[in-house]
């Protein structure tokens, strides 16, 4: 069937649904037939929409179809790691292939570094969050910045970006030190009410709290008081996300058909309604701040040349005339996805570096002594560049344990996506370019991409963070093969494009803050040795734990840094 004898069919079908719908109305067939009807109608056409554009679309190689009703949807989410499945059919079939998924409709996925900076520079016009995506992220988040796409999405993100500049976060970087000396004085209590000379601290915990009141200082100029045991509304339902198990099961089900039929995103579950509590807890706080920090503009209290925090700054941008204002409910969208991002990706980041360095006593022992040789707190301009070692520990978490392992969009027009090699179809032929038909799923997975063996070498899913160092004087260290993946420091962690991550400096930066003040004072290792156990967790994202522990938690021993000699 040719793909205009099916747009065709497609149009006739509709038309017989209006008919039908015309009877309802004119009370010859009852509403129950009619339902019925439609939605046969419905799912034939989903279906040959589907055919259409499996028509339209590079017909490429692939894994087989494991099932009609997920494809191979359920065998990645039950994935030990996802990201070495992609990259093992990325062996097997090409730098790009198809794989099945729900009801009979496919992914390309995308591992080749041409097409991924080609559809990153047109993501948010060409590709774009799915419908159930969008639907999810409007429920849970509002109608910000992860929701807009297209002009909409231009807007809001100038809007954003002054509260994100290099000096703003420069001037951020005192709060960052603040909430980890905080962490620090309870540390050292626990420590001392011990009887020892170390205690263990359940990191996991201490990670969310510590980028908490951060996000709250440096956000929103509000101390959450998460660091010093305070009672709060949003810190009890982030806390409920990492320590019940049972409200972060997943319905994969749900998640997989969600893509087929986006009102699923209204269907209530247990994780749903987690979620609906944070999005209360946030709105809740997010129109109080909204409302105190307007009042202090309009006193002049804040928002002047010392205004440090990313509300006031975005609040006094779009209260000007750029043409790029916010309205209060774009404002307060901002707000609660900052509140998640934050909170979520900084301390996933640092358990990871804290539990890597556990793990490596000698890269913890290097670190410490060029944290130690530089004596005072670090500036931001010499944590930017000035503490080689500190940079490559960062980095090498972030290319290996990323928050975000993948992401997919949908196309909304025809595209062509040039690729760095050809490439041999499922009919054997050899192509330059894929050419994508409007409406197919175009993803890519960041953790296969970051720890790729293809890009990186032998080495890649070993913890090694002199690779940074060794590529500076020429030895060994990051492949050239590596150097083609687009992004920062060519890792997809904070993705690329007009959709790259606006917080990447503040990340960083509070990322290294915070572990420059735990590794000059702490020595840190894992409870059960070297070889003790780890799985993967849940919390709104994948986070580390230790075997056998309830929820997320993660303890570490910790004794206090005492110089030899």
């Amino acid at each position: 069937m040719s793909p205009d004898v099916l747009s065709s069919t497609i149009r006739s079908a509709s038309e017989v649904l209006a008919i039908i719908w015309t009877y309802v109305h004119l009370g010859q067939w009852r509403t129950i037939d009619a339902a019925i009807a439609c939605a046969t109608i419905w799912i034939l056409l989903q279906l040959l929409r589907t055919y259409c554009r499996r028509l339209c679309t590079t017909q490429l190689r692939g894994p087989p179809n494991e099932s009609f009703l997920y494809g191979v949807g359920q065998r990645i989410r039950s994935a030990r790691d996802a990201g070495a499945l992609y990259e093992a059919w990325a062996q097997e079939y090409g730098p790009v292939y198809a794989i099945p998924s729900t009801l009979g409709t496919q992914r390309i996925m995308l591992c080749d570094p041409k097409a991924i900076a080609h559809f990153y520079s047109k993501e948010s016009r060409t590709y774009i969050q799915t419908p159930f995506n969008k639907k999810s992220f409007a429920i849970y988040y509002g109608k910000g910045l992860l929701w807009a796409h297209g002009e909409d999405h231009r807007r809001q993100r100038k809007s954003l970006t002054a509260a994100f500049s290099v000096a703003a976060i420069r001037q951020l970087t005192t709060t960052f030190y603040d909430s980890a000396y905080k962490a620090k004085g309870a540390w050292d209590v626990l420590i001392e009410s011990s009887g020892g000379d170390s205690a263990l601290i359940e990191v996991q915990s201490w990670m969310n709290h510590i980028s908490l009141d951060t996000i709250g200082l440096a956000g929103f100029s509000h101390n959450f008081g998460a660091l010093e045991g305070k009672h709060a509304s949003v810190t009890e339902v982030f806390d409920t996300f990492t320590t019940s198990p049972r409200a972060m099961a997943l319905n994969k089900g749900l998640i997989l058909l969600g893509q087929v039929f986006p009102l699923l995103a209204h269907v209530p579950t247990s994780r749903t309604k987690l979620f609906q509590e944070l999005n209360v807890a946030m709105e809740e706080i997010s129109n109080v701040l909204l409302a105190r920090t307007k009042k202090e503009l309009e006193m002049g209290v804040i928002g002047g040349k010392g205004e440090r925090s990313i509300i006031g700054l975005l609040i006094k941008g779009a209260s000007g005339n750029s043409g790029f204002r916010l309205t209060k409910d774009e404002v307060i969208a901002q707000m609660k996805l900052l509140l998640v991002a934050a909170y979520e990706t900084v301390s996933i980041s640092l358990t990871w570096a804290l539990l890597e360095l556990s793990r490596h006593p000698d890269v913890q022992t290097r670190l410490r002594n060029e944290l130690l040789a530089h004596g005072t707190d670090p500036t931001y301009d010499k944590l930017t560049d000035g503490l080689p070692y500190l940079d490559a520990v960062v980095h090498e978490i972030l290319r290996i344990h990323l928050p975000i392992l993948e992401v997919t969009r949908m196309a909304v027009e025809d595209d062509v996506i040039p690729l760095s090699q050809p490439i041999r179809t499922k009919f054997g032929k050899l192509v330059n370019n894929l050419t994508i038909a409007k409406g197919t799923l175009v993803a890519i997975s960041m953790e296969s991409m970051n720890r790729s063996a293809a890009f990186w070498g032998e080495d890649a899913k070993v913890f090694r963070p002199s690779r940074w160092l060794e590529d500076k004087h020429g030895q060994n260290g990051i492949p050239a093969k590596a150097k083609e993946i687009p992004g920062h420091r060519h890792l997809l962690t904070f993705v690329d494009g007009p959709r790259a991550c606006l917080g990447k400096n503040f990340a960083l930066t509070e990322f290294k803050v915070v572990l420059t003040v735990l590794v000059k004072n702490y020595v840190f290792e894992l409870r059960d040795g070297v070889n003790s156990k780890i799985e993967i967790g849940r919390g709104v994202f994948p986070r580390p734990k230790l075997a056998g522990e309830v929820g997320c938690q993660l303890p570490l021993r910790a004794r206090p840094y005492v110089a030899s000699g």
